[in-house]
């Protein structure tokens, strides 16, 4: 397999990743959370739900803007400029696991993101 294929395999699956996780933790977290009445009303329920809303939107939405870059303009994923943005937030995201999710499940998708991406940025 060329280095330039596996470059593109790598970079698909680690924003193909951030969506799926941020997806899962999304109707996990929130949407069964919320259906299943976990959380009694208040300040705190106002808190968790937004905090993880927050959290899964940004990992959806910055993948989703990674498979687009992918898809129109391929070669842009593979400048310093993108790996760096990309390995920062997966370093943003993990701070914030760190300092605000209590399970392991959202650190775990998080490392799993920036292995691909450290891996996409050694093929690059």
């Amino acid at each position: 397999m060329s280095e330039l294929v596996l470059h593109r395999y790598l970079i698909y699956a680690a924003y193909g990743w951030l969506v799926l996780g941020g997806t899962m933790h999304f109707f996990i977290d929130v949407v069964s959370q919320y259906l299943r009445h976990k959380r009694v009303p208040g300040p705190e329920a106002t808190l968790f739900y937004g905090l993880n809303t927050a959290y899964a939107l940004g990992q959806i939405l910055f993948g989703l803007l990674g498979l687009l870059v992918a898809w129109q303009a391929f070669d842009l994923l593979g400048r310093w400029q993108a790996i760096s943005l990309s390995l920062t937030a997966a370093a943003c995201w993990l701070i914030f696991d760190f300092s605000f999710i209590e399970y392991w499940e959202p650190k775990f998708m998080v490392a799993i993101f920036a292995a691909l991406a450290i891996a996409a940025a050694v093929t690059a």
